[in-house]
């Protein structure tokens, strides 16, 4: 015979707003308890759902507007990113983060809250295919665009102000950026842009949430490439965007339902899945990155070394006051110029020549190998994403190819 467990006592829901973000990583997204009930989300794969009569907010019609297949991952993201829902008068499990195709999906949808002609303020050594975007839109005559060195305030703040007089529209941010590891001063760049009444979005993907969470520095709207750490396995291609703002949220679900730029259930699904362990990834990486950034930067065939956890790199003491790590790339100019750097990918043996980064693998690339990559990043710059392997291991291979390289340039 069997007898049914006894009934537990009733208990007040944990505040998720106390909870480490290495616990939210695991926790947030859960389906609700029940007896029986599964564990994970299951995948939706319905396209279409029943409705009659006239929607009620927040039914589910199409799977172009809106699908359970994305609201777990939405809602885990969202709470990584310190959303405060009771705050915003939204719906405890309500989305505010929003999943899209691709990180560059998720960029357009926040460059179109430019108003029309309105004038936006970005990095030059941001990501090169938003670049490409964002002269792409000043060309069509949709925005202007002033690029600047965003580890430059009294720069930044001047471009933002305008040489006419007309202030910004939107000031976009990396920091650190891709793929110099330039360090913008955020909080300050947020509370200038505001006082302009400017916009600021800021591309986190480098950071991740477990590093760096804009919103609490004031931005507006957080971008992720979902590709890169959330997801972490090179295994899916997927953006999102983050607001605390009510308002700024509608527009952007609104573009992602106009313009179609959905993603697929079963991707968002393996997102979610690993997202479970982002703290542990992230955390293995920055030690990786942090030691083989040390040792480089004594090696006899390096040039010069970027990570914004060396105590000398230009952006360590502002990575240091408003970061909570470094991130895990690290940027590389080896000795032999752009020679050299094809020589260095050309000899690794463990380490993956390869674009995109944040997965569990250790990946290089010499970065101006992209006609469209910015005209200011060295030509034998190297951008290194280090994965979660034996950093001895990481080490050897690296040395080695190093010592061939090097060899190979003076040939």
């Amino acid at each position: 015979m069997t007898t049914s467990a006894p009934a537990s006592p009733d208990l007040p829901p944990t505040d998720r707003t106390t909870l480490s973000p290495r616990t939210l990583a695991v926790s947030a997204g859960r389906p609700a308890r029940a007896p029986g009930g599964s564990l994970n989300p299951p995948v939706v794969l319905s396209s279409t759902f029943v409705s009659q009569g006239s929607p009620t907010p927040g039914e589910h019609l199409y799977g172009r507007i809106g699908t359970p297949a994305w609201e777990p991952f939405e809602q885990a993201l969202a709470a990584l990113e310190r959303v405060d829902h009771a705050a915003l008068g939204l719906p405890s499990d309500g989305p505010p983060a929003t999943v899209f195709a691709s990180g560059m999906a998720a960029i357009d949808a926040a460059l179109a809250l430019v108003p029309l002609g309105g004038r936006v303020v970005a990095p030059r050594h941001s990501y090169q295919v938003t670049l490409v975007l964002l002269r792409e839109l000043e060309e069509r005559g949709l925005l202007r665009l002033d690029v600047v060195d965003v580890a430059d305030t009294e720069a930044v703040v001047t471009a933002l102000r305008g040489s006419d007089g007309t202030p910004a529209a939107m000031l976009w941010l990396e920091s650190p950026t891709n793929p110099m590891l330039e360090v913008a001063d955020v909080p300050a760049l947020v509370a200038a842009a505001h006082d302009l009444d400017a916009l600021v979005v800021v591309d986190s993907t480098f950071a991740t949430p477990l590093v760096q969470r804009p919103l609490a520095h004031g931005a507006d709207v957080v971008v992720h490439s979902v590709t890169k750490y959330l997801a972490g396995h090179s295994d899916v291609v997927l953006g999102a965007t983050v607001t605390d703002d009510p308002a700024l949220h509608g527009r952007l679900v609104a573009h992602r339902t106009t313009h179609g730029a959905i993603a697929g259930p079963f991707e968002v699904w393996l997102a979610l899945r690993g997202l479970r362990t982002l703290a542990l990834r992230v955390e293995r990486a920055q030690a990786n990155a942090a030691e083989l950034a040390r040792r480089l930067a004594d090696h006899p065939h390096v040039v010069e070394v970027r990570y914004p956890g060396l105590p000398g790199d230009p952006g360590h003491a502002r990575a240091a006051a408003q970061m909570d790590g470094f991130g895990a790339i690290v940027g590389l100019r080896p000795v032999g110029g752009p020679v050299g750097a094809d020589a260095l990918v050309d000899a690794v043996d463990l380490w993956v020549p390869a674009t995109s980064l944040g997965g569990v693998e250790s990946t290089l690339e010499r970065r101006r190998r992209f006609a469209t990559e910015s005209p200011t990043v060295p030509q034998d710059l190297v951008r290194l994403s280090v994965g979660i392997e034996d950093v001895e291991d990481l080490w050897s291979d690296l040395d080695a190819a190093l010592t061939a390289a090097s060899r190979a340039a003076q040939a």
